[in-house]
């Protein structure tokens, strides 16, 4: 193995390294702002193993695309000093590109969404008022009209007993 082949598998370790501090930190970001009900509270600890195994099969995907699966001593270290390094000095931009993709992206998706689901639930309410008033006199009459049979089968009844 070349030397230039061990320095670009060093990089792709500290690069996975660097993946996975950006993921975990995401996920931390998810779960701190979910409701302590949600399920993703509830089950955060589960939800973050499974985050590092498939982390951990990313980080095989990535040995078996550079040295054919091979593993070195310093590929531990190397994916280290990749969290480290994002905890460093990636941490800060990777949160402002964060907010930056929130503010212009996801929350004027969200709202559109919301405005939807809104006009949507307005207009059954709309519909089943307008069915509501039409059918009101209806309901009543039967009402009415059951009330009056009822008394009539009781006064029939105690006539004849």
């Amino acid at each position: 193995m070349s030397l230039s082949v061990q320095f670009f598998s060093l990089l792709a370790m500290i690069g996975t390294g660097i993946t996975a501090g950006i993921v975990m930190d995401l996920f931390g970001t998810i779960v701190a702002a979910c409701d302590n009900r949600s399920f993703i509270r509830r089950w955060a600890f589960w939800l973050e193993c499974l985050i590092w195994i498939a982390l951990g099969m990313v980080s095989f995907w990535v040995l078996i695309m550079v040295r054919d699966g091979a593993w070195r001593m310093y590929d531990p270290v190397a994916q280290v000093s990749g969290l480290l390094l994002y905890a460093a000095i990636f941490h800060h931009p990777v949160r402002i590109i964060g907010r930056l993709l929130l503010l212009v992206v996801l929350r004027p998706i969200w709202l559109i969404i919301r405005l939807v689901y809104l006009m949507i639930q307005r207009i059954f309410y709309l519909i089943s008022s307008i069915l509501s008033l039409i059918t009101s006199p209806f309901i009543r009459l039967v009402k009415n009209i059951g009330k009056f049979l009822q008394n009539k089968c009781r006064v029939l009844y105690n006539r004849l007993h």
